[in-house]
């Protein structure tokens, strides 16, 4: 009596742990360029079936209800939201938003093998070597990579991807680069490495590549950023609702050990 209450309660509370986590996680990333949010998903355990529904009673009519008592709750995963976040106007050259479906792509050391990874942060600058890199921490660079020539001057990047640059001495525009997107069947199932990077995994399938605008990918707008699509007021909510179902269950593990301590109490009349 009690014991299947408390674990039950046990797991609930160890799978809003996991859900505050997350939405700890998303909080701290509404000003990150590119972010998604992701949500998490519950799913009930196994149920312990003292009474199977239909079994004939004494009439020999089958019993419309059985008894079943579950046995709690677990994370069945983590879901990322690829709605797109909201746009912000900059005056950088290098700031790149892509309007629909895709990814940037990049070159990354995961775990000491390098990889391409992907993202939907557009934030990019220039290294001392002149090539085009992800204005993260780690200073990724773009993969095809793309190299903007130290006397270069109006760097335009169009819709379609092409970047071009003004040289002296020439009245055109230069092309230096063509800047190709990924996408995936999947996206849900990338896997995150932090640094606003994702990586391909069996889940997500493998990546689709080619220039933007093209095989369903969408378009680039330059000196535009994707900000994070993290609402914080429903952040909240949740935040609000996941405390509040943790101090349930919480008081749902003090009646069932008040009720045990009842039973243990018997052996004293």
């Amino acid at each position: 009596m009690g014991i299947i209450a408390l674990h039950s309660a046990a797991t609930g509370m160890k799978a809003l742990d996991t859900k505050l986590d997350v939405t700890a996680n998303n909080l701290a990333n509404v000003n990150t360029v590119g972010f998604k949010a992701s949500r998490v998903n519950f799913e009930d355990l196994l149920y312990l079936v003292k009474r199977e529904p239909g079994i004939p009673n004494a009439d020999d009519e089958p019993i419309p209800h059985g008894i079943q008592v579950g046995l709690g709750t677990q994370v069945s995963g983590t879901q990322l939201n690829f709605q797109p976040g909201s746009v912000d106007p900059t005056d950088q050259e290098l700031d790149v938003r892509i309007d629909g479906t895709g990814f940037f792509q990049v070159r990354a050391i995961n775990e000491g093998d390098e990889i391409i990874a992907y993202t939907r942060a557009g934030n990019f600058t220039i290294n001392s070597e002149g090539t085009l890199v992800l204005a993260n921490t780690l200073g990724t660079p773009m993969e095809p990579p793309i190299t903007i020539p130290q006397d270069a001057s109006d760097i335009t990047i169009g819709a379609n991807g092409e970047v071009r640059v003004r040289q002296p001495g020439s009245p055109n525009l230069t092309t230096v680069g063509q800047i190709q997107l990924a996408r995936f069947v999947n996206p849900e199932g990338l896997l995150q490495l932090g640094n606003n990077l994702y990586a391909e995994s069996d889940a997500s399938g493998p990546p689709l590549v080619g220039d933007p605008q093209s095989d369903g990918l969408g378009s680039l707008a330059q000196h535009q950023l994707e900000l994070s699509n993290v609402e914080p007021v429903r952040e909240l909510i949740a935040l609000i609702t996941t405390q509040r179902a943790f101090e349930m269950n919480s008081q749902s593990i003090q009646a069932a050990d008040q009720a045990l301590q009842v039973v243990s109490n018997l052996r004293r009349f």
